[in-house]
């Protein structure tokens, strides 16, 4: 049973989405320590659906409809503006953004981002309450599979704020990082309004 759970666990972690753009986002913008803060904020979202799901909250949310779609819109909205922010970053070709210079982009906002990014997506209640179920039926087991998912995100997204910061020179150069920031920028708006326009 454990080892469906970690396949599961596996394909989805690894499949490209919102905390993985904003996580790139972010170690560009402010280099490793910000892309790991930012994923501890993913995982730490992630830590507070999985509690949601074990006291049985996030069913509730789920099923009560206009809860579920205030917090979607909400979180459609943060990755929106998120995303305006890096075209704009991208057509107007900053000077600080030169070679060997970085945004301010600490560690508390990046964490901030990545929690409210995770908390504004309530797929991630309807994902929790779909599939930890199926490998547990108390408080505890639920919880246990919830923070596994977390720590198994966490890692991952890590690994890729790490890539992306010693790979941090290359992809700073004035026409890359414009280039970089115009397809991110542009990916977060379209999760945004994918997000916003999913019914489930």
């Amino acid at each position: 049973m454990l080892g469906a759970f970690l396949a599961i666990s596996v394909v989805v972690i690894v499949t490209p989405g919102q905390d993985t753009a904003l996580t790139i986002r972010n170690a560009l913008l402010g280099g490793r320590g910000a892309g790991i803060f930012t994923a501890v904020g993913v995982a730490g979202g992630q830590a507070v659906w999985a509690f949601a799901t074990s006291v049985g909250l996030a069913a509730l949310i789920v099923a009560f409809e206009p809860a579920f779609v205030a917090l979607k819109l909400a979180g459609a909205a943060f990755l929106v503006y998120l995303g305006i922010h890096a075209l704009l970053r991208a057509f107007r070709g900053r000077v600080e953004e030169l070679p060997g210079r970085r945004s301010e982009l600490g560690p508390r906002l990046a964490l901030r981002q990545g929690l409210l990014s995770n908390l504004g997506n309530p797929k991630m209640a309807v994902f929790f309450t779909s599939l930890l179920p199926q490998f547990g039926s108390s408080f505890a087991s639920l919880l246990a599979l919830g923070l596994l998912f977390c720590a198994m995100t966490l890692a991952w997204l890590s690994a890729y704020a790490i890539a992306v910061a010693k790979a941090g020179d290359v992809l700073r150069r004035p026409l890359i990082r414009r280039v970089s920031d115009a397809l991110l920028g542009a990916a977060l708006v379209a999760l945004g309004v994918r997000l916003a326009t999913d019914r489930r």
